[in-house]
């Protein structure tokens, strides 16, 4: 088997795709990305696609699968269709400069076994925007249902007399091949576990990584709990909990704490006892490692592995934790419909107990708060550490961008250096396209101010003898 030669095949279609739309309009451009999302986002190929990541993958639900493939989609395309890509698409007049997009190249894109239905669209159509193309790295564990997802997209792209092979998926997704594709991209885009971005960083072609997710959600005693408790139970079970932003941790202060917890049991938690900590516990973890038998799996069906019988009309699991941590596992991330709960004073305790669960998991990636304080909101988006303060919403479905908020729509979330990322942005077309500025001079020169302007009274405060 020689690896390097079998990815170079791939690079080398795909650069010759490249080639050919590298001189498209806007229009055109447009067509093909809006091409790709109908084709698999229509009515007949949601359906299949979703049912075949379900059974593939073993994660998650039809009912997710399918809404991510009928709305994530065509929101995403709906986020991106009427933004400026080709030739000039910044034009700042008080310093007279002019910003050109240019493609990047080849695309190469790692998609998570948690998403292998709706992220490969996504990505593709941030790589097309620029007109790039793109190489999928499924994981083997969603290799066919990415493979089906590509092909019907392949067919859009070749109905609207564009090159098939701007789109290529990586039909064998070993090891040594994702490696290789990451050495010989011109860029790669990378989503999924912390090795899977290790290796990104680690290739020596530029990258985009995401963090950890483990997103802490606080409900202070300005909010609505009605509405909180709905939408933390919508997030919490959405693709059940497949999302690394689905709600891994909920603080409640403490004048407000019985009645959250009442309100989320009717809303289908089921509060865990002493004793079921420990249960639960031993079937999450083994050696400190998630027990991947427990991802985006039932409440029943976790609750079968750990021994417990968990009613069928209860769809999330509510844990009591008391401590961050590897000596309380509750506060890592879980990528399940298993949610950390605690109870502190006030909202600088919430933020506090926030950073230091997020310093053990999640830095960086994101949190939440239910609230009618706007000061409140400030107080917490100033004290943490976190690319993402989602505001009275849904966390699962708000970080990655919703029609209900401004976020770009995307499935790879920057956490910045505080998650080792370079950025803590909404990753989209924008990261995918070289940007050439072109400079011209001032009408009117700039004039350096005079020191006393520009020092101030730090001229007095630092002695000029030394």
């Amino acid at each position: 088997m020689n690896v390097k030669a079998d990815i170079k095949i791939l690079t080398d279609r795909a650069r010759v795709a490249q080639q050919l739309v590298e001189g498209y309009s806007q229009e055109q451009v447009d067509e093909l990305i809006t091409a790709m999302v109908w084709s698999v986002a229509r009515s007949g190929p949601a359906e299949k696609i979703a049912r075949l990541a379900v059974e593939e993958t073993r994660l998650g639900n039809y009912e997710g699968k399918l809404t991510k493939m009928a709305s994530k989609c065509r929101a995403a395309l709906a986020d991106i269709i009427h933004d400026k890509s080709v030739g000039v698409i910044e034009a700042d007049d008080e310093r007279n400069l002019i910003k050109i997009a240019k493609p990047i190249g080849v695309v190469g894109a790692l998609t998570p076994t948690t998403h292998p239905e709706a992220s490969p669209v996504v990505k593709a159509i941030a790589a097309v925007k620029g007109r790039n193309a793109i190489i999928i790295a499924p994981h083997p564990r969603g290799k066919k249902t990415c493979q089906l997802v590509c092909e019907y997209m392949r067919d859009a792209l070749e109905a609207c007399g564009a090159p098939r092979d701007l789109i290529i998926n990586m039909e064998d997704p070993t090891l040594e091949h994702t490696g290789e594709l990451m050495k010989q991209v011109d860029v790669v885009l990378a989503t999924g576990g912390g090795a899977m971005v290790k290796a990104a960083y680690s290739s020596g072609t530029p990258a985009f990584g995401v963090g950890a997710g483990n997103a802490v959600i606080i409900v202070d005693e300005t909010a609505d709990i009605d509405d909180a408790v709905t939408k933390i139970h919508s997030s919490k079970t959405f693709d059940l909990a497949a999302s690394c932003s689905a709600d891994n941790t909920v603080i409640g202060v403490e004048d407000i704490y019985a009645e959250l917890v009442e309100k989320l049991q009717a809303q289908g938690g089921y509060l865990a006892s002493d004793t079921e900590y420990q249960m639960l516990a031993e079937t999450l973890w083994s050696d400190g490692h998630l027990n991947p038998d427990i991802i985006a799996q039932s409440a029943q069906r976790i609750g079968e592995l750990a021994g417990i019988s968990i009613p069928q009309d209860k769809s999330f699991i509510m844990v009591p934790e008391s401590g961050y941590g590897p000596e309380h596992p509750f506060s890592g991330e879980k990528l399940s419909v298993v949610m950390a709960l605690y109870k502190v004073e006030n909202l600088k305790a919430a933020i506090e107990l926030t950073n230091n669960i997020q310093e053990y998991s999640g830095y960086g990636h994101s949190c939440g708060l239910f609230t009618s304080s706007d000061q409140n909101v400030l107080e917490l988006a100033l004290g943490t550490k976190t690319s993402r303060v989602m505001v009275n919403q849904p966390q699962a479905s708000s970080n990655s961008g919703a029609l209900w908020n401004g976020m770009r729509q995307t499935f790879s979330l920057g956490c910045g250096s505080w998650g080792g990322n370079v950025t803590t942005e909404n990753i989209t077309w924008r990261h995918l396209v070289n940007i050439t500025w072109v400079s011209k001079p001032l009408a009117t020169p700039k004039t350096l101010p005079s020191d006393e302007e520009l020092f101030g009274a730090v001229m007095e405060k630092i002695s000029t003898g030394v």
